[in-house]
């Protein structure tokens, strides 16, 4: 680790921690609609979109401090990256949500909510991971479990898909059934491979900073 001869804004690490806090949040919510009668699914929704709100805020937050900050604790590029990447699966989540309430989704297939367990689980870990930024430790083991988990939401994202072309999910061989649950699919598997994103960004900060 090479030695810092100018003092550094440290509020940044607090800043992502409280961005990434919400993840977990949003995917509770995510958990609940999923499992949901349609009736209880717009109050749910709403929810999300409030949570969506709070992350886009907590990103604002972290630009504004980088824009103030002369000396960053890290590449604020890399800074900028993360804060996006963050951002990023929060946005594909709260869509999942409002698209299930606007497509007037009926029961949800197996494959989705188990989509929705492994964002559960991306989102805890990052979350707990954030605020070891601020000494770089014990950071390595975060992007390879969230690797693994992409892994695992890639089996669940390609049997899911099979289910659906086989006429094995609540949509049958309806084709416009199909249509808005593969598409909810195919969301729920960008916001997971956000979450890989986000490791990888976290992955080249600790190699930069090495």
């Amino acid at each position: 680790m090479r030695l810092r001869l100018k003092p550094r804004d440290n509020s940044l690490f607090d800043l992502l921690s409280q961005q990434a806090k919400l993840l977990p949040v949003g995917t509770g919510v995510l958990a609940q609609l999923v499992g949901s009668a349609p009736e209880a699914r717009v109050a749910l929704a709403e929810s999300m979109r409030d949570i969506e709100h709070q992350a886009d805020e907590a990103t604002h937050a972290i630009l504004r401090r980088i824009n103030e900050t002369f000396v960053t604790p890290f590449d604020r590029d890399d800074i900028y990256e993360l804060a996006g990447r963050l951002d990023d699966c929060m946005d594909d989540m709260e869509e999942v949500a409002d698209l299930v309430v606007l497509y007037r989704m009926g029961e949800l297939p197996t494959g989705v909510v188990e989509q929705v367990s492994v964002l559960q689980r991306c989102a805890e870990l990052t979350a707990e991971t954030m605020p070891r930024l601020a000494t770089m430790k014990n950071l390595r083991e975060f992007w390879v479990e969230i690797n693994s988990l992409e892994n695992e939401g890639d089996r669940t994202h390609r049997q899911l898909l099979s289910d659906i072309f086989d006429g094995r999910t609540p949509a049958g061989t309806d084709p416009i059934e199909i249509m808005k649950i593969k598409e909810i699919a195919d969301l729920l598997e960008s916001a997971v491979d956000g979450f890989e994103r986000v490791a990888n960004a976290v992955e080249t900060i600790v190699l930069k900073e090495a």
